[in-house]
Parts: C-alpha cells; sequence; structure tokens
C-alpha cells in the first residue's frame, strides 16, 4: 500500500512537472507554470521524506519552515539585475545536493547500522541493495557532474556578480591542463566502478576513486567556466542548469527515486535545448562557446581609440522628447544599462505616455540581451509591461524600418551593425535585432565605452543615430517630464 501510494503521488508530480514546464513557454501563463512545477516537487519531497520515514514529521516541517523562509527572503530582496548570479547558485546548490546524495550512499556501505559509529545515526536506516557496477556508475556520474555544476557555477556566480573578472582568464598549458584533469577524472571513475563487485570487502579503491573524483570534478569545473568571458554568460547559466538537471536524474538511478530521474531529466533536457537556442542567437557553436576567450566585462575601458575621426551625434533633452512624442511608432530596445539603472518602471511610464498621444509603441527582446535567458521579460514584466507588447526578434526586425525612432537603452552587442558585414570583429554573424534601419535611433548610455563583446559599437556614429548620455534612469524621467510639457 505505502509503495502504490509513493508511485502515485511521483506519477502526479512528474505531470505537474510537464505542465507546468509547457506554460513556462508564454510569458502570460509563466508564473501559473512555476508554482505548478512548485507544487509538484513539493509533493514529491514529502512523499519521499514522510512515506519513507527518512526523517521525523517534525524534521520534515522544520525543514519546509526553514527552506521556505529562505526562499521568500531571496525572492523579496534579491534585486532581478542580481537574478542572474541567483540562478547561478541555485545550478551550484542543486549539483552539491546530488553529489552529496551520491557519496552518502557510499557511506551507506562503509559504515554499518551497528558499527557504533556517530556518522552511521545520520545515514538513512533504507534498505540495502547490492552495491554492483550499475550502481557504481550512477554514483560516480553524479558526482562527477554534481560537483562540475558547482564549482562552475560558482565561477559564473563570481563572474555575473563582479567578485571574478569578467574577462577570459587563460594561462599558458590552461587547456593542457584542463584534459589531464578531465583524464584523472575519467581514470578516478575507472577505479569505482571496477572496486564495486569487492565492495565492502575492499573498500580502499571505491573509496579513493570517490575522493580523487570529488576534487578533480571540483577543479573540472573551475577550469570550464573560468576561461569563458562575460558575453557568453547567459549561454553558460542554461548550460549549468541542464547540468544541475542530468546530475538529478543520475541521482534519481542512485536512489531509485522515480521523481528524482523525470525533473532531473526535464531539467536536463529543457537546459540544453535552452543552450542551443542562445548559441544560435549568437551565431556560434557550444564548443566555440566552451573554448572560451570571448568577451570581457562591459564598460571596461574608456571609448575607443578607433572612434576618432567619426562624428557622434549628441541629442539634447528637448530634441529627444520632441522625436518620441511626434512619432507615430517607437521601437523600444531594452539592454542590460537599463536592468543596471533599474529603469523598466520608467521606460513604462514613458510608453504609457506616448500611447496616450497616439503613438504605437513595441518592445523588441534579443535573446541574449541582459545576462541570463530572458532576463529583459523578466524585468519588464515586473513593471507590468503588456505581454503584448513584447516581440521577440525574428518577429519585429522587419518592422525597423517603418518605425520613426527605435529608443535603445543601455543595449550594445546585440545591436551593433559590424555582427553583419565585419568579418573580423568576434560578433560577425550574430543575429541583431535591426535597429539601424529605423529612421532615427535613440540611444540612451552612459558613454561610448564598448560592451561584452570589447569592440566598439558601428551604430553610434550612424548619421540616423542620436545619442543621449547619462543614467538610464534619470535620463527617462527627464523625458518623460519634458514630454509632459509640450
Amino acid at each position: 500500500m505505502k509503495t502504490t501510494l509513493i508511485d502515485l503521488t511521483y506519477l502526479i508530480a512528474a505531470a505537474l512537472f510537464i505542465f507546468g514546464l509547457k506554460r513556462l513557454q508564454s510569458p502570460k501563463t509563466a508564473r501559473a507554470g512555476n508554482q505548478l512545477a512548485a507544487f509538484g516537487m513539493l509533493l514529491a519531497v514529502v512523499a519521499t521524506l514522510f512515506l519513507h520515514k527518512i526523517v521525523t514529521p517534525v524534521e520534515m516541517i522544520a525543514g519546509l519552515v526553514i527552506g521556505g523562509a529562505i526562499g521568500a527572503v531571496l525572492a523579496r530582496r534579491v534585486e532581478m539585475t542580481a537574478m542572474p548570479e541567483l540562478v547561478a547558485a541555485f545550478n551550484g546548490f542543486g549539483g552539491l545536493a546530488s553529489a552529496l546524495v551520491a557519496t552518502a550512499e557510499v557511506a551507506r556501505y562503509l559504515i554499518p547500522e551497528n558499527s557504533g559509529m556517530a556518522l552511521a545515526a545520520l545515514l538513512p536506516a533504507v534498505e540495502q541493495v547490492p552495491f554492483d557496477v550499475v550502481q557504481a556508475i550512477t554514483i560516480v556520474l553524479s558526482v562527477l557532474i554534481g560537483l562540475v555544476t558547482f564549482s562552475g557555477s560558482f565561477v559564473a556566480f563570481g563572474k555575473l556578480g563582479g567578485y571574478i573578472t569578467g574577462n577570459p582568464v587563460i594561462f599558458p598549458g590552461m587547456r593542457l591542463l584542463t584534459l589531464l584533469v578531465a583524464l584523472g577524472s575519467l581514470v578516478s571513475m575507472g577505479f569505482v566502478v571496477a572496486g564495486a563487485d569487492a565492495f565492502p570487502t575492499v573498500a580502499d579503491p571505491v573509496v579513493w576513486g570517490v575522493v580523487v573524483l570529488s576534487g578533480l570534478s571540483l577543479v573540472l569545473g573551475v577550469l570550464l567556466v573560468i576561461p569563458i568571458g562575460g558575453a557568453d554568460m547567459p549561454v553558460v547559466v542554461s548550460l549549468l542548469n541542464s547540468y544541475s538537471g542530468l546530475a538529478a536524474a543520475a541521482t534519481g538511478f542512485v536512489l531509485d527515486n522515480t521523481a528524482l530521474i523525470v525533473s532531473g531529466a526535464l531539467v536536463g533536457a529543457s537546459g540544453l535545448i535552452l543552450t542551443r537556442i542562445m548559441c544560435e542567437a549568437m551565431n556560434r557553436s557550444l564548443l566555440n562557446v566552451l573554448l572560451g576567450g570571448f568577451g570581457g566585462e562591459a564598460g571596461d575601458g574608456a571609448a575607443v581609440a578607433s572612434a576618432e575621426g567619426k562624428t557622434v551625434h549628441e541629442a539634447t533633452l528637448e530634441d529627444a522628447a520632441i522625436l518620441l512624442a511626434y512619432a507615430n511608432k517607437v521601437i523600444i530596445v531594452p539592454g542590460y544599462g537599463m536592468a543596471v539603472a533599474q529603469a523598466q518602471h520608467q521606460v513604462r511610464e514613458l510608453a504609457d505616455l506616448l500611447q496616450e498621444r497616439g503613438v504605437e509603441v513595441k518592445y523588441a527582446i534579443h535573446p541574449v540581451a541582459g545576462r541570463m535567458p530572458g532576463h529583459m521579460n523578466v524585468l519588464l514584466a515586473e513593471a507590468n509591461v503588456p505581454y503584448d507588447q513584447l516581440y521577440e526578434m525574428d518577429e519585429i526586425n522587419d518592422e525597423f524600418a517603418t518605425a520613426d525612432v527605435a529608443l535603445v537603452i543601455g543595449a550594445n552587442d546585440v545591436v551593433n551593425p559590424a555582427a553583419r558585414y565585419d568579418r573580423n570583429s568576434p560578433i560577425y554573424g550574430m543575429p541583431i535585432l535591426n535597429v539601424d534601419q529605423a529612421k532615427t535611433v535613440l540611444v540612451l548610455k552612459r558613454s561610448l565605452r564598448p560592451g561584452y563583446s570589447g569592440i566598439e559599437n558601428e551604430l553610434f556614429y550612424l548619421p540616423n543615430t542620436r545619442m543621449l548620455f547619462g543614467d538610464a534612469k534619470e535620463s527617462l524621467v527627464k523625458l518623460i517630464n519634458e514630454i509632459k510639457n509640450l
């Protein structure tokens, strides 16, 4: 009866995961989809902990309350600009949890319940199953993927948060070292699998294999992410998300837990699909991204030297207000500069003001704008921008030619025309928003400094471009007041 009830609960949880993931496809239903998937995970956790009697009801409730309280605090206190770092941290902790569960499974075989050791009392009294080659393979995969995800995610966390330089970190012999560490990880995995049949009678190969594998996996995660520049962080975040799912699925096989296998497989598959989409949006292969060496910190250095001899047309507030107020069609292009300035609410207020004057307003969203997939969509949704005004790049690119004004707020590489024609440019071939085809391009930016790619933006020097320098939020507030006074 208990087994049937657990299986039924897992089936309901899996269905909720799938329906929740399906509803994440649209901004209109994403919040409900997230709630469905979260409820499904709650059911799976409760079924596992309570019905298997791993912890007492009091301990379970205490864990849910503490974990829920931490989640609520993070949800309220973490700024939207810091959401990429938070997602990276979540991925890392997910990988760590999978690795810890897998290593605990090895410890259960090392320390019998009647050994009297303190650690034995902490391990779950679950029915033992033979520790064979299949069990060993699932354990080493969970440890490898989980710890690579953990260390790699926290390198990404550091890069996104500015704690580590966003520039690629490369040193002589780095790729050879990465290869050697990867080979060492495979060898240690082989020791664990080869020693599985003799375990626990002959425990040393397995134990030391897991210990060495853990250390090498942590180093490998760092070596894989540290050479990747800030421009590729959206791809890295989605890939690490996939890794965390694969680690969870592997742990599901270790524990023979259906809910973990299903949820991990869903996260792993969806993360890989998203990674492919992000690579296509940047016109780069995943291998090219993983090899690193591209991109750096946004705004590094002063205005580029090659800008000498080029003309920048600076707009006054009055000029910009008139351009927007008397336009028939305005397309707003948000970028990371908008996120840094927390200007999404002012963008919404400006759009409402223009619409009251009869101006058609649309938003153009590039897939890699910001520092994580969907970053701009989330920020604009926070400001209650209507979903039907948000358009993906492929949907709106042809409309720029009919727009009176393309209002670029803090975007850089994703609107750089050099991606179309400059074969020497690191962003050559990357699909961009065709803002330069609008009658007038109004760019709100602090300076002429380059974006993550580290190259100057040709858009800033075009004859139909007008630059309004300053903090995006302050500039928008002034623009709104200027338009109201027209």
